[in-house]
């Protein structure tokens, strides 16, 4: 299920002339009979909504007086979420004769009294904003909206904007509409509303409601896709300049690509652009890539691995996503790990539709091609999910046969997509030529499209713990050995490599510079491309003497990592 709750506005929306029908009613209790939840947001005050309305008892939430108060019907708990009227602005308007209405917060009057409003709090210096709905003028203090009393509200529940379908049919709606993953206007709606929604229903007001509700309950809305800007995930562009999207719901994507080709650059601007949306994403990371990365909470580290208790721990907050590092769980071991927390992301799924993404790099640490996978695929708890990879056929045959759009790397992306499609069982798509950017296949289409892609905003911490404090493994290190093979000495990481490089002999440190052996450690095992490149040069300059091509080296280093004294 993707969809776990309704936010609804009250007036013009749910009740027509106040009165919310009886068929509307059992509309609302087949919602709720359906494991659903419903959340009412109305500029009406919270008192005057109990005494029109005697069936909030369906609602989880209550959000009233346009977004300043949050009553819970279950336990009649009444939480204000701003401060009171200011009463000398209250004495202003009355004393101006306008008729007003006050709640807890919201300070409420008629057209056309909204300029002698605008009038009392410019003479009053006040902080204050006005609201408008079909008539009504409320005013609250600055920023207080609907959708900021449905996120308290939400924060409360622990859902999702991202699983929440909102409706309703004026200018105060905007705000919580635009902000759920789908907005529905009524029929009767204001222009301005219909033209942002992603669906108008055929009827008006509860009637209306009731349309959506049946079709929530039918299909959870399977053949609509959101429209709204916090749903677009931008992969990158064509060349023509038209976007290339991915549904962030129901994808099952394949990346892969040579250590080095530019793939991590792509996961991370997929994960950096899925956080910043507000989409939870619970990311898989063998290699400690990821754990410094400023929007995932890191879990696990060299010495430990992340327990799926504290995996979950963080998850329950819909606004934290969570990078897992399992350098410290053993290789064998990865595949079991990974299908217990499978088994985690299931019940969870279940019960809020998130993590909205899973992602794995690395993915045939977990995924391995002899793996038998016992536990339920992905596809099969909705969400969506990207897979890391260097090559495909390293990787679990069922997990491949869920993947429904691959990325991979322009150069060589031709050969690369036809072994994925011969080991899938489907046709390989006609792939455009192209030497840069990547290549995007929808699995199944007759065509790949060139994509350039759009980088990440924030730096990539991906190197900070291995070359700070960290071990990159036996098979990864870095082995000075000299020109006659009599040295062993082994740099698990670049803190360690600048130290041996700065001690050994010339003779040791020459060989293994005219080999380029350092250059493509750097690409291979450090996995940093534009690093190598610049050792590259260094490494391609004959004449340049031990100390000074050395300290050359280091600089190259610095200028990208901070290492410890």
């Amino acid at each position: 299920m993707r969809y776990f709750a309704l936010a609804t506005d009250y007036d013009g929306t749910l009740a027509e002339e106040g009165v919310v029908h009886s068929e509307t009613v059992a509309a609302l209790e087949r919602f709720v009979g359906s494991g659903r939840r419903l959340v009412m947001v109305t500029g009406r005050r919270l008192d005057d909504m109990q005494r029109v309305f005697s069936r909030l008892d369906l609602f989880v939430r209550v959000v009233a007086e346009n977004g300043a108060v949050v009553y819970a019907p279950e336990t009649r708990e009444t939480r204000v979420l701003e401060p009171g009227p200011n009463p000398a602005f209250v004495d202003a308007l009355r004393a101006r004769g306008v008729p007003v209405d006050v709640g807890h917060v919201v300070v409420a009057t008629w057209e056309p009294h909204q300029q002698a409003v605008l009038d009392a709090i410019k003479t009053l210096g006040l902080e204050l904003h006005v609201e408008f709905n079909k008539g009504a003028v409320m005013v609250l203090p600055a920023g207080v909206t609907k959708w900021t009393g449905l996120s308290a509200a939400l924060a409360d529940l622990k859902l999702s904007a991202h699983n929440v379908v909102a409706v309703g049919d004026a200018e105060n709606d905007h705000s919580f509409l635009a902000a759920c993953e789908v907005a529905v206007s009524v029929a009767n709606a204001l222009p301005a509303v219909r033209e942002r929604s992603d669906w108008i229903t055929p009827s008006p007001r509860g009637r209306g409601v009731a349309e959506l509700i049946d079709r929530m309950v039918a299909d959870d809305l399977k053949a609509l896709t959101p429209r709204g800007e916090n749903t677009r995930l931008v992969l990158g562009t064509e060349p023509a300049g038209n976007p290339v999207l991915l549904d962030p719901f129901g994808t099952r994507l394949l990346l892969f690509g040579p250590s080095g080709s530019g793939k991590s650059t792509i996961a991370t601007a997929l994960v950096e652009n899925l956080v910043q949306k507000g989409y939870q994403v619970c990311l898989v990371d063998p290699e400690g890539d990821y754990e410094s990365a400023a929007h995932l909470t890191p879990l696990g580290n060299a010495e430990n691995a992340p327990a799926l208790a504290e995996i979950d721990a963080v998850l329950a907050n819909p606004a934290h996503s969570v990078a897992a590092t399992l350098v410290a769980v053993p290789l064998h071991d990865r595949p079991r790990w990974y299908s217990s927390l499978l088994g985690r992301i299931h019940e969870r799924r279940a019960t809020t539709g998130r993590p909205h993404w899973v992602v794995v790099d690395e993915a045939h640490h977990v995924l391995p091609v002899e793996q038998d996978v016992s536990s339920p695929p992905l596809s099969l708890t909705g969400g969506a999910t990207l897979y890391v990879t260097v090559d495909p056929s390293s990787m679990s045959g069922p997990a491949l046969q869920e993947v429904n759009a691959v990325v991979t790397i322009a150069q060589g992306g031709a050969a690369a997509l036809a072994a994925f499609a011969r080991r899938t069982g489907h046709e390989p798509p006609e792939v455009p030529p192209a030497e840069n950017g990547a290549i995007f296949w929808r699995v199944g289409e007759p065509k790949a499209l060139v994509v350039t892609i759009i980088p990440p905003r924030l730096e990539h911490m991906r190197h900070a713990r291995k070359y700070a404090h960290g071990d990159l493994g036996e098979d990864r290190s870095f082995v000075f050995r000299g020109p006659n093979g009599s040295l062993r000495l082994k740099a698990q990481n670049l803190t360690l490599f600048v130290q041996i490089a700065t001690g050994v002999d010339d003779a040791t440190w020459e060989y293994h510079l005219r080999r380029g052996d350092y250059s493509h450690w750097m690409n291979d095992a450090v996995k940093d491309p534009d690093l190598a490149d610049e050792v590259r040069r260094i490494e391609a300059q004959p004449d340049t003497a031990p100390n000074e091509s050395r300290a050359h080296v280091r600089e190259a280093i610095l200028k990208r990592y901070t290492l410890p004294a």
